[in-house]
């Protein structure tokens, strides 16, 4: 035996693009390397998070970073060995942090500045304290890299910061009453359980994470101080929260040093600030990014979200400058290849060259771009199709003159996955 799992067989991981884009996180997923929210519980801090005010624990998230980074980069590099959790530990002061933002939130880049604390006062998510969840299951519709062979273990939360009028998840992302609340021990049960049922991630979607980031910096401290769920399990799919789908797996995963393990996965529409982006990059092991609209009106037009541009690329400006492990999405959708898709593919490949490229073709029309729907707005006409043959061509024609790596994670699903 050569020692290769079967997610490492997977057919994706030959092209050489997506094997060096992605690294860091098939390690995880294979258990050979430790999730980066281990690392960060064995870094320790300078201060007791619990009392103290957001102001101060800013700096000392800075103060700790560089050497989270330089544990991350030996035991990435060298396989040194990951060290004993101590308390408290910049985990437990990335917990503090978002606990703290939520007062006067700033997980996203509208900074509402609403306290979310209070009852009544919702931010622009929607949302107060609360945080629900919609559905728990393996998902074996992602990416290959993603979904492998067992799934990639998707949490859909509530809600959202952005207002996407075909959005196709609408039921979850404006409804922010949709699903069941989850405390920080329940939502570390659903990361427990999907990835020990053998999920290659635990794959935090909605709506939108971000804007549920205090709930789960919670549950990945509780999961790294060795939470282990007992009968919650049974309660929450009681609850029709979750739904294991695929029997256990024959050997163990998702263990590490004796602890639990599993990579983070961001899937985002990236809407994000740079503070959020500083505490993030302690937590997630592969970044998802969406990045759907050009430089122009669109994303205020199609979503009602003003400096969508200039917001995406700067987080992706932080995430190529920090070499994090990057798959991007492009919805290709119709009437918009020349305003959205050449302006997104072009910066992508000035700024982002070597991470793989997904150039989706599954834009459908829903929600009020939907011409069936009861909900359907007649200024969403120009949306109101499926993309044509002619737009998908050029947009994956634009990518590959721009010499982006995007056909193997575009057209995995064409031949067989192994």
């Amino acid at each position: 035996m050569d020692g290769r799992t079967d997610f490492d067989r997977l057919r994706v991981w030959r092209d050489e693009a997506v094997a060096r884009a992605l690294s860091w996180y098939r390690a995880v997923a294979t258990d050979r390397r430790p999730a980066k929210f281990r690392i960060a519980a064995t870094i320790p801090v300078d201060i007791a998070p619990e009392g103290a005010e957001e102001a101060a624990l800013w700096p000392v998230l800075e103060r700790a970073t560089p050497a989270f980074l330089e544990r991350w980069r030996a035991i990435r590099e060298e396989g040194v060995d990951l060290g004993p959790r101590v308390a408290p530990s910049l985990l437990d002061l990335c917990h503090a942090l978002a606990t703290r933002m939520l007062a006067r939130c700033t997980f996203c880049r509208w900074e509402c500045g609403i306290d979310r604390t209070r009852p009544g006062r919702p931010g622009a998510c929607r949302l107060a304290a609360e945080s629900r969840v919609a559905c728990a299951f393996p998902h074996l519709g992602e990416e290959l890299v993603f979904r492998g062979l067992r799934g990639s273990g998707t949490i859909f939360f509530t809600s959202c910061n952005m207002r996407c009028a075909f959005c196709q998840n609408g039921d979850i992302s404006t409804d922010r009453d949709n699903g069941e609340p989850v405390d920080d021990e329940d939502l570390a049960t659903l990361v427990w359980l999907l990835r020990r049922r053998g999920c290659h991630n635990i794959n935090f979607v909605g709506g939108e994470p971000a804007v549920h980031l205090h709930r789960i910096t919670g549950a990945i401290a509780l999961l790294a101080a060795g939470f282990v769920p007992g009968d919650r399990g049974e309660a929450l799919r009681r609850r029709r929260i979750f739904d294991p789908v695929t029997p256990p797996p024959d050997r163990p995963v998702g263990l590490y040093a004796g602890g639990f393990n599993a990579p983070v996965l961001w899937n985002s529409n990236m809407y994000l600030g740079e503070p959020v982006m500083r505490l993030l990059r302690i937590l997630v092991d592969v970044w998802l990014p969406d990045f759907k609209f050009g430089p122009g009106r669109c994303a205020v037009t199609l979503a009602r979200t003003p400096r969508y541009f200039e917001t995406v690329t700067g987080c992706l400006e932080l995430l190529a400058e920090w070499e994090e492990d990057v798959l991007v999405r492009h919805l290709v959708m119709p009437n918009h290849v020349d305003c959205c898709t050449g302006p997104v593919l072009e910066w992508l490949a000035r700024h982002l060259p070597a991470a793989p490229v997904n150039i989706m073709d599954q834009y459908r029309p829903d929600m009020f771009a939907d011409p069936g729907s009861p909900h359907f707005l007649e200024r969403y006409r120009g949306i109101a199709r499926r993309p044509g043959a002619r737009e998908l061509d050029a947009a994956r024609a634009r990518a590959r003159k721009l010499g982006l790596h995007f056909e193997e994670v575009t057209f995995e699903r064409r031949t067989r996955p192994g």
